[in-house]
C-alpha cells in the first residue's frame, strides 16, 4: 500500500509538471502565433480553371515573399495559405468557413470564378475578412455592397459593352450568335454583351447555353450553322471555349469568334490549336510585355517557377500588393500592433492610388477599382499570349 501511494504521488507530480511545461509551451506558442499574419488565396488549383487559378496563387505568393522582410521589421511573420476552390461554389464556401475559423488569416486573395466568389464572400462578410479579387467580373460580386468585397479588375457591365463595340464597329458584325456557359460569370457577361450589341444595331440570332464540363457541342453548333451568323460570341471559360472553337471550325464555321477574359489562358491555344486563328478576346488583364516593370515581373516569375506567366499571374501579384498595403496601413494605424480583421477590412477598402505592376488601384465605396480597364486581343496564330489590339478605360 505504501509503495502504491508513493507511485500515485510520483505520477501526480509528474502530470502536474507536464501540465506546467505544456502551459509554458502553449503560452510561448500563442505569443509567437500572435505575430503571424496569414493571407489566404482561394482559386481553382484543380479542375477546368486550374491554369489561371495556379497562376493567381503563384503571383500572389511571389509578392508575399518579396514583402516578408518589411513585415518582419514591423514585428510580424507573413504566411501564404493556399486553398483550392476547384471552381466549385460549394467547395469555395466550405473553404471560406475554414478561413474564417483560422484567426491568423487576415485577408483573402481570390477568387477566379465569380460564381464561387459570390457565395464565399457572404462567409467572409460574416467574419469581417477582406477579399480582393484579381479576376472576378460579375456585377453581383460588388453590387451587393458588402464591406469586405473588392476587386482590381473591370466589371462585366463594362467588359460586355466594350466587346460589343469592338464586334460591331471593328469586326463589322451585324448578325451574332451567342453561346454562354450558364454560370454567374458567363451568363452575366453574355447578357451585357447582348444588350450593348442590340443597342448598336446588331441582330442576335441565338442565345444558347452549354454546361461546364461538356465536351460535345454539336447541338449548339448545328444551330449556329443553320443561322449563318457573321460572328459567334462566347461567355465562358477557356476549357469549353477551346473545344467550342475547334469543333466549330471542323463544321466549317469560319466566322470570327469573340469571347471574354475567361478565354485569356494558354490552355485555350493548347485545346484549339491552329483553329484559334480569327479569334478575339476582351480581357481584364493588360499586357505585361508593354512596360519595363511588366517585363521584369515576367523574368522573375519564370526564374522562380520555371514556367511562363499567364494572363492573371501579374494580377495575383498586384492583388497581393493591395492586400499587404491595407494590412500595413492597419498595423500603423493600430500603434504598430496586430490589427483586427475589421481594421484590415476598412484599411483595404481605403487604399488609394496604389500602383502595381500593371494596375493602379483606388476602390470606390462598393469595392470597384476606379482605374480598371478592358483590353482587346487577337489570335492571328496558335500562339499565346494573343496580340494586343486596343484598350478601353472607364
Amino acid at each position: 500500500m505504501k509503495l502504491k501511494k508513493s507511485l500515485t504521488l510520483l505520477l501526480t507530480g509528474s502530470l502536474a509538471a507536464g501540465m506546467i511545461l505544456a502551459g509554458c509551451a502553449n503560452s510561448g506558442g500563442d505569443k509567437k502565433d500572435s505575430n503571424v499574419i496569414k493571407i489566404a488565396t482561394q482559386t481553382p488549383l484543380s479542375g477546368g480553371s486550374a491554369t489561371i487559378g495556379e497562376a493567381i496563387k503563384l503571383g500572389a505568393q511571389l509578392k508575399l515573399e518579396e514583402e516578408k522582410e518589411k513585415f518582419k521589421d514591423l514585428g510580424f511573420t507573413l504566411q501564404l495559405v493556399p486553398y483550392d476552390d476547384q471552381g466549385d461554389p460549394k467547395k469555395g464556401v466550405a473553404n471560406a468557413q475554414l478561413i474564417g475559423a483560422d484567426k491568423s488569416i487576415m485577408a483573402v486573395v481570390g477568387h477566379f470564378n465569380s460564381g464561387v466568389a459570390i457565395p464565399s464572400s457572404e462567409v467572409y462578410e460574416k467574419y469581417a475578412i477582406p477579399m480582393v479579387s484579381p479576376a472576378n467580373s460579375a456585377v453581383e460580386v460588388t453590387s451587393r455592397g458588402l464591406k469586405t468585397v473588392n476587386r482590381i479588375v473591370a466589371r462585366d457591365d463594362f467588359q460586355g459593352p466594350a466587346g460589343a463595340e469592338f464586334a460591331v464597329n471593328n469586326l463589322k458584325a451585324k448578325k451574332i450568335f451567342i453561346v454562354q456557359d450558364k454560370t454567374a460569370y458567363g451568363t452575366g457577361l453574355a447578357e451585357a454583351f447582348k444588350k450593348a450589341a442590340e443597342e448598336k444595331g446588331a441582330e442576335i440570332l441565338g442565345f444558347e447555353g452549354i454546361t461546364v464540363g461538356e465536351k460535345d457541342f454539336n447541338g449548339v453548333l448545328n444551330q449556329v450553322v443553320s443561322k449563318k451568323p457573321d460572328l459567334v460570341y462566347f461567355g465562358g471559360i477557356y476549357a469549353e471555349g477551346g473545344l467550342l472553337i475547334k469543333q466549330a471550325r471542323e463544321k466549317g464555321i469560319n466566322v470570327p469568334f469573340l469571347g471574354g477574359d475567361g478565354m485569356d489562358a494558354s490552355t485555350l491555344v493548347e485545346i484549339a490549336g491552329d483553329t484559334i486563328k480569327n479569334t478575339y478576346i476582351t480581357s481584364l488583364a493588360g499586357d505585361s510585355t508593354k512596360i519595363e516593370e511588366g517585363k521584369k515581373f515576367i523574368d522573375t516569375y519564370k526564374a522562380k517557377y520555371k514556367k511562363d506567366t499567364e494572363s492573371y499571374s501579374v494580377y495575383g501579384y498586384d492583388t497581393m500588393g493591395v492586400v499587404l498595403k491595407g494590412i500595413e496601413d492597419a498595423i500603423k494605424a493600430n500603434n504598430n500592433k496586430k490589427p483586427s480583421r475589421a481594421q484590415v477590412r476598412d484599411a483595404v477598402r481605403g487604399v488609394k492610388d496604389y500602383q502595381g505592376v500593371l494596375t493602379k488601384v483606388c476602390f470606390d465605396d462598393i469595392g470597384d477599382n476606379d482605374y480598371a480597364k478592358v483590353f482587346i486581343y487577337s489570335f492571328k496564330e496558335a500562339k499565346y499570349p494573343a496580340e494586343y489590339v486596343d484598350e478601353v478605360s472607364k
